[in-house]
């Protein structure tokens, strides 16, 4: 049987600080408080929470331009990869959340990390009906979503939100192959798969022009 990866694994792979780390623990230590009441992540990934979950999010930071400072992460859910983007120190990170009581978990876990997150609790649907100058942020240099919705649909999703500059982030997993068909809709956009440091067969689409493929 493999073993658990963990903490002391994550900070050598990344190599964050020890004051980055700990502020991690302690977003991890509130997840595990919360999970009984709120079912925050599957209950089997929970015991492997430092390679699927934080490492899994962590991956993304290496991926954006380093200019980007506004950050969009679409069903936060638990934070992933929102929050733990922001603790890395991504810049302003939007976390675009509908559930009330997982954005009540996002709050106390802000409070606790001092990360520089903002909580949005609406519905993606809603947030796009807005004017831009209306909206909570402006259009966001990254956008990220993890196990959202499969990639047509994520797509149609985000579109309204993208700038010229937008670079979208989505982690997806060993259906990767099927699900992009679904950007033959969408001939001007350019797409990277990148393989994933988490999981063999999955990867990472890194995409560039969904606003001006509209």
């Amino acid at each position: 049987m493999p073993s658990i990866f963990t903490v002391d694994d994550f900070q050598r792979e990344t190599d964050v600080s020890r004051e980055t780390l700990e502020r991690l623990e302690a977003y991890v230590a509130l997840l595990t408080k919360w999970q009984s009441a709120l079912n925050l992540v599957g209950s089997r990934s929970l015991s492997d929470v430092w390679h699927r979950h934080v490492l899994d999010s962590a991956q993304l930071i290496e991926l954006a331009p380093a200019k980007a400072r506004t950050w969009l992460d679409v069903g936060s859910g638990a934070g992933f990869p929102g929050l733990v983007l922001a603790i890395l120190g991504a810049g302003d990170v939007f976390l675009l959340e509908k559930d009330a009581r997982k954005c009540a978990f996002l709050r106390e876990a802000i409070r606790i990390t001092g990360a520089q997150a903002h909580i949005v609790e609406h519905r993606v649907e809603i947030i796009v009906e807005m004017e831009p100058e209306e909206r909570p942020f402006s259009r966001p240099h990254v956008i990220t979503a993890r196990a959202v919705a499969p990639l047509g649909k994520l797509l149609l999703m985000v579109a309204p939100l993208c700038g010229p500059e937008t670079l979208c982030l989505f982690p997806k997993g060993q259906d990767v192959e099927h699900e992009l068909t679904a950007i033959a809709k969408y001939p001007n956009i350019d797409v990277d798969k990148l393989p994933s440091r988490t999981a063999p067969g999955a990867a990472i689409l890194r995409i560039k022009g969904l606003a001006n493929d509209k």
